[in-house]
């Protein structure tokens, strides 16, 4: 599978911005004794997306490459 033409600075950044949001959703359904069925649902597809970033790019990313790559998506968007 060729993964080059795929931005996985994007793709990284769209894949925490949902977990930073979903995250507190289960917490929340939780509390409230619900089933967290939306809340599951968009923490597997952030991880997907944040494992498909680290697979599209090449030698992944570090601790210290993370916050560039959301500044670099930011910017982008900033920019545009």
């Amino acid at each position: 599978m060729d993964l080059s033409s795929i931005d996985a600075d994007l793709l990284l950044t769209i894949g925490l911005a949902i977990a930073i949001i979903a995250i507190p959703a289960a917490i929340s359904a939780f509390s409230d004794s619900r089933p967290p069925r939306a809340a599951t649902v968009g923490i597997l597809v952030a991880g997907a997306l944040i494992l498909l970033a680290f697979y599209a790019r090449p030698g992944g990313y570090t601790l210290k490459t993370v916050p560039e790559a959301v500044a670099r998506v930011l910017a982008r968007v900033v920019n545009y």
